[in-house]
C-alpha cells in the first residue's frame, strides 16, 4: 500500500512540475506588454486569489474539509516562506544586472542541490545514496539543458547573487515542507498573496510599472493554473515525499517548458535537450526505485493533521468509531517498528 501511495504522490509532483512548466513559454509571450516584476506579481497574485476563491466556494457549499488549519505554531515558517519568496527574486534580479542570462540559468540549477542540502543538514531529512544519485543526474540534466557555451559560464558578483537566490528558494522549499502537514489550500493563498503583493511593492519602489490590463488578466489566470494548482499539488507531494525528493521530481518543469515552446512557439528541439532528457530519465529511475527501510522509533508526539486509521501509525480510537479521512489533535504513542518509508511528518527521525 505504501508503494502505491508513494507512486501517487510522485505523479502529483510531476503533475505540479508540468503545470509550472507551462508558465515559462506563456510568460515569454506576456512579457511583451508586462515588466518582469509585474509579471511575477500577477502570477503569484493569480495563485493566491484563485485559491482563495476556491476556499470560499468550498466553505459556501459546506463541503467537508478534512485538512487541519494553520495555527500560530506555524507562524515562523509562514513568515519565513513569504520573506524568502520575496527575497529570492530580488537576489536573482540583482544577479541578472551583473551577469549574463545564460550564466544565471546555469547557476539556477543549484536550487535542487540547495533544497536537498538544507533538508539534510538543517531539517535533518533523510537523503540516501540512491536519492543523492538521482539528485546528481537530475541536476546534471538541468545543467545540460541550460548550458549553451562554456564561455557563458563566469563566476562574479552576479553569480553570488544568483546563488543567494537559489539558497533562498531552497530554504523556502523547506519552510513550505514544514507547513505541508496543514491545509495546502491555505498555504497557497498565504504564499500567493504574500509573495504577489511583495513583488508588486518591489515593482512600485523600482518604478518598474509596465502593465497592460488585458495581459495582466491573462497573467492572473496563468498564475492560478501554473502557480496555484501547481503549488497545491507540490505541497501535497511534499507532505509524503519530503523536500529533497519533491524538488528532484519538480526539476521536470524545464523539460515541459521546452516541449510547450516547441509546440506553441515553434522553437527547435536541440540535441542538448535530448541528451538532458536521457540523463533526466536515469535520475528519475534512481528516485523512483529508492527503497528506504530500517527499524526506527516513533517518539511520543501530539499534533493535528489529516489522517486515517489503516496506516499502522494512527492507532488511537474513536467513540463511535470513525472510518476514512478526518482531522483532529491526536497522540502518537512511542513505537518501534520497521517498514519502507519516506521523510514525511511521521518519519523525520535521525539516522
Amino acid at each position: 500500500m505504501k508503494q502505491t501511495t508513494n507512486t501517487k504522490y510522485v505523479m502529483m509532483a510531476i503533475a505540479a512540475a508540468s503545470l509550472y512548466g507551462v508558465s515559462a513559454p506563456m510568460s515569454k509571450l506576456l512579457l511583451e506588454k508586462l515588466s518582469p516584476t509585474i509579471m511575477a506579481s500577477m502570477l503569484y497574485l493569480g495563485a493566491g486569489i484563485g485559491m482563495l476563491a476556491l476556499q470560499i466556494i468550498k466553505k459556501m457549499s459546506k463541503a467537508q474539509s478534512y485538512e487541519a488549519s494553520l495555527t500560530k505554531k506555524e507562524l515562523p515558517y509562514i513568515i519565513g516562506m513569504i520573506i524568502l519568496d520575496i527575497a529570492a527574486p530580488i537576489f536573482l534580479m540583482i544577479g541578472l544586472t551583473k551577469t549574463t542570462s545564460s550564466n544565471a540559468s546555469l547557476l539556477n540549477n543549484f536550487e535542487i542541490v540547495a533544497t536537498a542540502m538544507i533538508a539534510l543538514f538543517i531539517f535533518k531529512e533523510a537523503v540516501g545514496k540512491r536519492m543523492w544519485t538521482a539528485i546528481f543526474f537530475i541536476t546534471l540534466s538541468s545543467i545540460v539543458l541550460t548550458f549553451e557555451d562554456i564561455s557563458s559560464f563566469t563566476f562574479s558578483v552576479g553569480s553570488v547573487f544568483v546563488l543567494l537566490a537559489c539558497v533562498s528558494w531552497g530554504l523556502e522549499n523547506n519552510c513550505t515542507r514544514m507547513l505541508s502537514i496543514k491545509d495546502p489550500g491555505q498555504i497557497v493563498v498565504i504564499k500567493g498573496l504574500g509573495s504577489g503583493f511583495g513583488a508588486l511593492l518591489i515593482a512600485w519602489l523600482s518604478k518598474d510599472i509596465k502593465i497592460d490590463i488585458s495581459y495582466a488578466l491573462i497573467a492572473l489566470i496563468l498564475g492560478f493554473v501554473a502557480y496555484g494548482l501547481s503549488l497545491l499539488m507540490y505541497i501535497r507531494a511534499q507532505r509524503e515525499l519530503g523536500a529533497a525528493r519533491t524538488s528532484a521530481y519538480y526539476a521536470a518543469a524545464p523539460f515541459i517548458g521546452v516541449l510547450i515552446s516547441w509546440i506553441v512557439l515553434k522553437e527547435a528541439i536541440t540535441p542538448s535537450f535530448l541528451t538532458a532528457l536521457f540523463i533526466m530519465l536515469i535520475g528519475t529511475y534512481f528516485a523512483v526505485t529508492e527503497d528506504h527501510e530500517h527499524a526506527h522509533i516513533h517518539a511520543l508526539e501530539t499534533h493535528e493533521h489529516k489522517h486515517r486509521h489503516d496506516d499502522n501509525h494512527h492507532t488511537h480510537t474513536h467513540v463511535p468509531e470513525f472510518i476514512g479521512e478526518h482531522s483532529h489533535e491526536h497522540i502518537h504513542e512511542e513505537i518501534t517498528h520497521s517498514h519502507s518509508h519516506t521523510p514525511e511528518v511521521h518519519h523525520r527521525h535521525q539516522h
